[in-house]
């Protein structure tokens, strides 16, 4: 998985020679299309003219010396063109040309713009040494932005402003009252104040530094909000002297501040949209709400996405300079985030900015993530691990950036039931990255485990279990904390690591279990789920069910209603998406499960009421109850008993103790935050009573 050396050192010419360039291959195959109509939608973009996406640079622009602060918004086009090379994955070459034009970083735009870089490279990496370094060049740009801020007004002067309108220094009028320059300033410096924000948050090791990066965020949110109202009251007054006009935005608001504020006042309602209820009435009393369609309409607005068009209404010509970072924004809500909630997650507009996106970055690495992820929603494995590679290959400058792909494809092959695939996914990560070692090092342990079982040489199976045996034992010791607290991640996989040594080194069905919960059984084909995993499941469960009831014949005693009750679980997950495929699914045409649809959906019910009838006898996994009553209301909501699902859900939504017994009524079970998140969302997504 190597990268293709001499493009990559060869010397950027023009961002638009990235732009245009045509689709690289991978191993031999074209990039494959992001969805089945893509060559259809490039054909017609050839006969209609369609070029919105093109670069609007032919050489690099150039930048004015020596800087004056008062024209601080000429260096807008040469930050935009550094912020193209970034997305075209010549991500060295755009921090080149932001240190020779600005080596002293005191340019307000190429200081918070180079700072913006570095918390992308940050966030998406998640390496500390790059976590630092975006902290250290957003504090740096928040100083600058500072510098350029519209000064503010003495005590007495405030306090007049609430009296005397003229003298107001707050809100819409304070806005109103600033220079096109200071408006910008305010925006980068709320936008290098919330990367910085993002960043500490994300690297702090205590409740302290969480809480004085959150009270940020209240400042954040105040300034977008007033910027935003800004822009809606200039525009309601345009709109109103000037009936006749076909926009009714005023033109005196140029498209770069825009896009800004839309960027801001979009991420921070969808953030504060994401809390749980409890959490945003209290953020509520001060003032601020979290309405989720808005938010995602007003992120909309940077790019002109619509439902009605595949093509968005404003072009490259138009654009704001974060419109990109809009529509990255938009692909992480609807591509991501939508493992935790359904509220407003649209694939078909995620399709949409994916596809556009790269005919204008082809071999940009975040966008061939999209892609990637897009085609993993869509239960295509294959496709997925493919543009998850082309990624790899065609950017080698940030190595940390490749991990990121190999958690996607260490996913991707368990959705394939390709174990030693994920394998070698996990032990780079393993060995490289450094996010959660704990996770991956029980991916790779657990890959291990299963393919010793299938090994037929002696040898082999015997190396290969003492390998796995020896990546287990340092699970529990590779935890970390992240703002005090531990990941629920790598709780998990700790506790099921000490199980396998409280058990003398065995573990039933491991990797399926964790396919389970990284979605990778949801986004199997259904031909690997029927073909691959359900035989895996139902070789457990027969030599479960040889044991007759006796516990003692099973493993010496250990361990047998934990495993059948798993064992159980996993098949009536298995039986349910058999029955009824992810809605978001590319079904083949021509595919054979080989079980009916109403015998999966009849044993797939029969399995989970086996894990309620046996909950009280588990010792250690009582977290497949809750599961179990979240997947039997999925798949009575898929039967269209809504009323049935809702029921199961408020079970588990209730914090009552379920069908666990003694051991089970101690604490919290596994996961269990996670599963409320998931639940809560798929509360959401009922189908609404007609009125």
């Amino acid at each position: 998985m190597t990268a293709n050396k001499n493009e990559l050192d060869s010397t950027v010419a023009t961002a638009s020679s990235t732009a245009s360039s045509p689709p690289s291959t991978v191993d031999g195959f074209a990039t494959p299309p992001t969805s089945t109509s893509d060559r259809e939608e490039a054909d017609k973009d050839k006969k209609q003219g369609s070029t919105s996406w093109r670069s609007i640079y032919t050489s690099p622009p150039p930048v004015k010396q020596p800087y004056k602060p008062s024209e601080c918004l000429e260096d807008i086009p040469g930050m935009a063109y550094a912020l193209e090379l970034f997305l075209a994955s010549h991500m060295v070459e755009s921090e080149e040309y932001c240190s020779k034009n600005d080596p002293k970083m005191e340019r307000v735009y190429f200081a918070t713009g180079y700072g913006l870089i570095q918390c992308v490279k940050g966030l998406m990496s998640y390496a500390d040494e790059d976590i630092l370094a975006g902290i250290e060049h957003t504090k740096h740009g928040n100083q600058i932005a500072q510098q350029h801020r519209k000064k503010t007004a003495s005590f007495t002067t405030r306090l007049a402003g609430y009296v005397v309108s003229s003298l107001n220094t707050h809100g819409v009028g304070f806005i109103k009252s600033m220079t096109d320059s200071e408006r910008h300033a305010e925006l980068t410096y709320a936008e290098s104040l919330f990367e910085k924000a993002l960043l500490g948050i994300v690297y702090s090791g205590d409740w302290l530094a969480f809480i004085k990066e959150a009270l940020n965020m209240r400042t954040i949110i105040t300034i977008y909000r007033n910027l935003y109202k800004w822009i809606t009251t200039m525009d309601a007054e345009y709109a109103a002297s000037h009936p006749d006009a076909p926009v009714k935005e005023d033109p005196s608001i140029d498209h770069h501040f825009r896009s800004g504020v839309y960027l801001g006042a979009g991420m921070s309602t969808l953030i504060l949209s994401l809390l749980p209820s409890k959490l945003l009435t209290i953020v509520e009393i001060f003032g601020y709400h979290g309405e989720r369609k808005e938010a995602l309409e007003i992120l909309c607005k940077a790019g002109g996405w619509t439902k009605d068009s595949n093509e968005p209404s404003i072009n490259t010509e138009e654009e704001g300079l974060r419109r990109s970072i809009c529509d990255m924004a938009l692909l992480v809500f609807h591509l991501v985030l939508s493992s935790f909630t359904f509220e407003g997650v649209d694939i078909k507009m995620a399709q949409k900015i994916v596809d556009w996106n790269l005919k204008r970055y082809p071999d940009g690495v975040f966008f061939l993530f999209g892609a990637g992820r897009l085609s993993l929603i869509h239960s295509q494995p294959q496709r997925a691990i493919k543009y998850y590679t082309h990624a790899m290959e065609v950017q080698s400058q940030y190595r940390n950036l490749h991990h990121i792909s190999y958690w996607e494809i260490a996913i991707s092959s368990l959705a394939l039931w390709d174990l030693k695939q994920s394998q070698d996914a996990w032990k780079i990560l393993q060995q490289e990255a450094t996010w959660s070692k704990a996770i991956y090092t029980y991916g790779l342990a657990v890959c291990l485990l299963e393919l010793s079982d299938l090994e037929s040489d002696k040898k082999v199976r015997e190396e290969r279990r003492k390998e796995a045996v020896a990546f287990m034992e340092q699970v529990p010791n590779l935890k970390q904390r992240i703002a005090g607290k531990s990941i629920p991640l790598e709780k998990y996989v700790a506790r099921k690591a000490r199980k396998f040594q409280l058990q003398k080194g065995r573990l039933a069905l491991p990797a399926l279990e964790i396919a389970y919960i990284f979605l990778g059984i949801a986004h199997a084909p259904r031909k690997f789920v029927s073909e691959k995993m359900l035989p895996e499941v139902r070789a457990v469960l027969k030599r479960l069910e040889a044991c007759g009831g006796d516990t003692k014949k099973y493993e010496g005693g250990q361990g047998y209603w934990d495993d059948y009750c798993l064992a159980k679980f996993l098949e009536g997950v298995c039986l349910r998406y058999i029955a009824y495929p992810d809605p978001d699914a590319e079904l083949e045409a021509d595919e054979e499960v080989g079980i009916p649809k109403d015998e999966a959906e009849k044993g797939a019910l029969e399995a989970f009421k086996f894990v309620f009838e046996h909950g009280p006898q588990i010792e250690l996994d009582h977290h497949l109850v809750y599961h179990a009553h979240y997947e039997l209301g999925r798949l009575l909501v898929s039967q269209g008993d809504v009323e049935g699902g809702k029921k199961h859900y408020e079970m588990i939504l209730s914090g009552r103790y379920l069908e666990v017994g003694p051991s089970g009524r101690k604490g919290k079970y596994s996961m269990e935050n996670a599963l409320h998140m998931r639940t809560h969302a798929a509360m959401e997504d009922l189908p609404k009573p007609k009125a």
